[in-house]
């Protein structure tokens, strides 16, 4: 009940901001945990009607509540030449321990700086992580601004939820939806992790959102993997 109230306040804060914000927030919903001695290769991908967006990050720990990740971030714009975009640092931080509270939490923010023009973007999200038996609720909720040399400095705003239900550790299918001011996309993901030897796995995740609004996408594939060791 806790969680659903938040969710709800999440909800009505984004609606009536989301009239300044912009771009596309389907990419990845994030979990509040960090790993001691963790260390990280990613790939994600997302897809919005022939718009793809690759990102390739290394991260590792740096202690059992902190984890930071670099990344390169690369569009290509239906014209089948990926080209390098921007760079981006991420710093994830654990606020509670598992099961501490009812709802576990954590906050993450993003510098990101464009290649070719002199614009930033500086990002920090809430995360929100409540468990029931098998099911499992995250909430990220984010709050960005973006100033440059040739683009307007202003405020935006980003919802990302996700429901999914552990069926094992391979395979766990979900359901997730993202809000921002160009986008309302719904749609089902499925997600699991591969063992390779003691302390080292592949986790997968995939998904098609179908847009909710005249101005999102059609659809919305999304794809992750990553090489945690």
């Amino acid at each position: 009940m806790i969680n659903l109230r938040i969710t709800l306040l999440f909800l009505i804060l984004v609606a009536p901001a989301s009239s300044y914000a912009d771009g596309n927030p389907v990419d990845k919903v994030y979990a509040p945990y960090v790993q001691p001695l963790e260390h990280e290769i990613e790939w994600r991908m997302t897809d919005s009607d022939g718009k793809q967006v690759q990102r390739l990050g290394i991260g590792k720990s740096l202690s059992d509540r902190l984890f930071i990740e670099g990344y390169l971030i690369g569009e290509d714009n239906q014209n089948n030449d990926l080209r390098l975009q921007a760079f981006e640092i991420e710093a994830l931080w654990q606020l509670t321990e598992q099961g501490e509270y009812s709802i576990d939490w954590g906050l993450i923010t993003e510098l990101e700086r464009q290649r070719d023009d002199n614009n930033w973007e500086v990002s920090a999200g809430l995360i929100g992580l409540k468990e029931w038996g098998r099911w499992v609720a995250t909430t990220n909720l984010w709050l960005k601004y973006e100033w440059g040399q040739t683009q307007e400095s202003e405020f935006e705003t980003a919802l990302s939820l996700q429901t999914r239900y552990r069926l094992s550790r391979y395979f766990e299918p979900a359901m997730e939806f993202y809000a921002g001011e160009d986008t309302r996309a719904l749609g089902p993901v499925f997600l699991g992790d591969i063992s390779i030897s003691p302390g080292k796995k592949l986790h997968w995740e995939v998904g098609v959102l179908t847009g909710l609004s005249s101005k999102t996408a059609d659809t919305n594939w999304r794809a992750l993997l990553e090489y945690e060791f």
